[in-house]
């Protein structure tokens, strides 16, 4: 992934609101953008140490004092699978290597946090004298590096035990076999004093140790204080994940979006009496909310519950007959938004409101050479309103025309927009998600059709009508 300097100085605002001690910025050597990134973050005054990956060249070293960085990541392989068919060297010239690389580094003023590449796959006297030469050098801090993840917890104590008496100790692992956050805190236990991570876990192939995985774990199991503020873990994962392009799994501990998302009609029931029933930490300690959703899993307690926030009550029968209707929605694949909820109780407790604004028409002109306009008629409160919009694309367009066709009826917020094929090809149908915001009232509402426009007018309106129920 490739981040611009204006995203990298967003997320090393982030990171130092969030607590960490080093950040590293980037690689130096890349490129002149990659400087100007790395310099910008520099120059920040954040409290963070600033620190570049280099090589163990003297070039890579005179990029890094152009950044103005605090410190290096000096990475040098240290394997012989590495030594031999990467670098095509032998032990001793990566030795010579690493001294003069940290030699230079540290007489021009920068902390070297020496870093041995592929050491889960060295010989262990090699690594050993390895590290004493590079603290003899001037190396401040050593680190150990999982470069393919390979390592399993009690081999890692094991080898770390030795290593962490030399000198301050880092451990960087990766995630191949899953097992990077494990290793990390194994690391930890047998006396290493840094650990690398990264948010959401990116990184090369399967990624890397996961920062918020790793701090929960800590605070919350080990009962052991990291400094970190918590509550803006969920916060920098968002804005991480949004500005490399770089989706969350929905199902990653602490970020994901089902962490704290309960459907289970057990496991709501439980929560309802204690909500340490089904979560091991509360959704506002990582700055997250609880979310109950229904669907064929969904129990009577979590459908009462459902109905009390709409602001409806239902007797014991009227209730079974609002969760069958329910049930027999989650059998055929489908979750049930607010708006659902709403249109199945009001037809059990024959509560009939009639919409108040509805789609009369639509139309949408784009292509390459014309700016995406769009001409939408709407029925509001039984008046013709006609608006019309441009936008980036035809589906901003027609939003936009939405927009300004109820203004003068509601303020509405459109928090978030999502869309999901059901089928494949070119027809395909098409499901649009929407959350929509009106004065602290929020909502989620679903269009469907083969036409993506259409499905998200659609959406937009159902949740419309929804938030003007409210008063």
């Amino acid at each position: 992934m490739s981040l611009t300097a204006e995203k990298k100085l967003w997320i090393a605002k982030a990171l130092d609101k969030l607590g960490v001690d080093v950040i590293e910025a980037g690689s130096a050597v890349t490129s002149e953008g990659e400087r100007t990134a790395i310099k910008a973050v520099a120059h920040e005054g954040l409290r963070p140490e600033i620190c570049s990956f280099a090589r163990a060249l003297r070039g890579d070293i005179n990029y890094c004092l152009e950044c103005d960085v605090d410190s290096v990541h000096l990475v040098v392989p240290v394997s012989d699978l590495h030594i031999e068919k990467k670098l095509r060297k032998d032990r001793d010239a990566v030795l010579r290597m690493a001294v003069d690389t940290t030699e230079y580094a540290a007489e021009h003023g920068l902390i070297v946090e020496l870093s041995a590449e592929d050491a889960s796959r060295a010989d262990g006297d090699f690594l050993r004298e390895f590290y004493r030469q590079g603290v003899a050098a001037g190396a401040k801090r050593l680190c150990y590096c999982d470069t393919v993840g390979v390592l399993i917890p009690d081999r890692t104590a094991a080898q770390l035990a030795g290593l962490a008496t030399i000198a301050p100790l880092s451990i960087h692992c990766h995630d191949d076999f899953g097992l990077a956050t494990a290793n990390s805190i194994a690391a930890l236990w047998a006396g290493a004093t840094q650990v690398h991570v990264t948010v959401n876990g990116l990184g090369e192939r399967a990624g890397n140790a996961s920062l918020e995985e790793l701090v929960m774990t800590l605070e919350s199991l080990y009962g052991h204080p990291t400094r970190i503020n918590t509550t803006e873990l969920y916060p920098i994962s968002r804005l991480v994940s949004r500005l490399t392009g770089v989706p969350v799994a929905q199902n990653k501990p602490i970020v994901g979006e089902n962490a704290f998302t309960h459907e289970s009609g057990i496991h709501t029931h439980g929560l309802l009496a204690d909500t340490r029933t089904y979560e091991p930490i509360t959704p506002e300690m990582v700055g997250r909310e609880r979310r109950i959703v229904l669907g064929k899993h969904a129990g009577s307690a979590s459908v009462r519950l459902g109905l009390q926030e709409l602001g409806l009550d239902a007797d014991d029968e009227q209730l079974s007959d609002i969760l069958k209707r329910i049930k027999e929605l989650g059998d055929k694949g489908k979750r049930v938004t607010d708006a659902d909820l709403q249109a199945i109780a009001d037809a059990v407790l024959e509560i009939n409101r009639e919409a108040r604004i509805k789609l009369q028409e639509l139309t949408v002109v784009s292509g390459n050479i014309v700016t995406p306009t769009s001409s939408i008629k709407l029925s509001v409160d039984g008046q013709d309103v006609v608006e019309a919009g441009i936008g980036l694309g035809p589906v901003d367009a027609a939003i936009n025309a939405l927009r300004k066709a109820i203004g003068k009826l509601a303020d509405i917020t459109l928090e978030e927009y999502h869309v999901d094929a059901i089928t494949g090809g070119t027809d395909a149908l098409v499901e649009v998600w929407v959350k929509l915001s009106r004065d602290g009232h929020v909502i989620t509402a679903r269009g469907a059709r083969a036409d993506i426009i259409i499905a998200s007018v659609e959406a937009v309106i159902e949740g419309v009508n929804r938030l003007l129920t409210f008063k």
